[in-house]
Order: structure tokens, then C-alpha cells, then sequence
């Protein structure tokens, strides 16, 4: 039987949507090409008709996985002043919801430590991904020089993914709120949305 393009392309989004969740979960070592399809609800033997290689893959899922992402966040920010929006982003992004669902979560808070050990197409699709959502929060800030703010973007993305990280590894779930709640504000207060904390 002939399918339709159209119907090729949604099979491929079935594909990727069940692939950059695994990804995220389990990273990509320990995601297997046969459970990724059976989570898609198609046959092993379907697979090559989409991609070449698990590698192949791993790299479009990683680039689903960040499009996800920004998908969400643009939504999130639709009829919002940039303070606004940057204050929901980061209650969004350094919150318990985001910490307990990694499957669903931005791939720089699961993939980091992965990414070392991948091919070239995976680390280009990590780069890319991280590079853009880096410059989509330097477009939203307002404090400091304009020629600083993706410094200081780099900077906020690597502290709050960092606490994520840290609030997953945790064993004590007190200590885990505590540090989400500590890192959320710290950051607004570096985007100068609240005032520092003090000493």
C-alpha cells in the first residue's frame, strides 16, 4: 500500500515525539530503536523508512526535543511585557514540575552529561538548540548593556539547568524545593526583575 506524503511526515513526527521523550529520560545510550517505534505504534521494519541510522535519530530528536521546548515557552509568553514573560519562564523553567517530568523537559537540563560521549549530528543538534534558546532569552532582557545580555543569558541558562540538575539528583525533597525556590530567585534577580536577596 502507497501512503501519502502527508501521512509519511506524520508517522515521522509520531516517531520523534516518542524519541525525544526516551532521549530525555534515559538519554540516548539507552534508548533502543525497537522501543522507540513500539512507543510510536509502529513496527522495527518502519524504522529505515524514516531514518538511516539510531545516530540519525538520536540527532532529530534532540532538535524535536528543544523545538518542543520552544514551542511552549512561546506560548507561554504570547500578550506578555518581556518582565513578564521572563519571570514566567523561569517559575516555569526552575520549578518542581520541570524537575519531577524530564521526559517533557529542555534538553539541556537531561542531555548535558550524555552529549560528551555522542556523534557529530547530536552534539550539532544539542549546540544548535542550546545556542537558540540562549538568544532567545538574550532578546527578552532588559538589564545591562545590550552588547552583555548574551553573555548573561549563557550565564542564567547554565545556572538554571544546573539547579534542575541538582534538584533531580537529590535524595532529600526539602533540600531539592529549597534549591529551585533559592536559584528562581537569585536569577530574577540577576534579569533584575526582583531585588537581590540579602546577606
Amino acid at each position: 500500500m502507497r501512503y501519502s506524503q502527508t501521512h509519511k511526515e506524520e508517522t515521522r513526527k509520531k516517531v520523534l515525539d516518542a524519541a525525544a521523550a526516551a532521549v530525555r529520560s534515559q538519554g540516548p545510550d539507552r534508548v533502543g530503536v525497537a522501543e522507540i517505534m513500539a512507543q510510536a505504534g509502529l513496527t522495527h521494519g518502519g524504522f529505515y523508512a524514516h531514518f538511516k541510522s539510531k545516530d540519525e535519530m538520536v540527532a532529530a530528536a534532540i532538535t524535536q526535543a528543544f523545538d518542543q521546548s520552544r514551542r511552549r515557552f512561546k506560548r507561554l509568553g504570547e500578550g506578555m511585557s518581556d518582565a513578564e514573560y521572563l519571570s514566567a519562564f523561569v517559575d516555569n523553567y526552575v520549578s518542581a514540575v520541570h524537575r519531577d517530568a524530564p521526559e517533557r523537559g529542555c534538553p539541556v537540563t537531561t542531555l548535558s552529561n550524555d552529549l560528551p560521549r555522542q556523534g557529530e549530528p547530536a552534539r550539532a543538534a544539542f549546540d544548535a538548540g542550546v545556542k537558540s534558546l540562549i538568544a532567545s532569552l538574550a532578546s527578552r532582557l532588559t538589564v545591562g548593556a545590550a552588547s552583555d545580555r548574551e553573555a548573561l543569558a549563557g550565564s542564567l541558562v547554565a545556572e538554571m539547568a544546573g539547579a534542575v540538575a541538582l534538584a533531580r539528583a537529590v535524595s532529600d525533597r526539602d533540600f531539592s524545593d529549597r534549591l529551585l525556590s533559592d536559584t528562581r530567585e537569585r536569577v530574577k534577580a540577576r534579569m533584575g526583575l526582583v531585588p537581590p536577596q540579602k546577606a
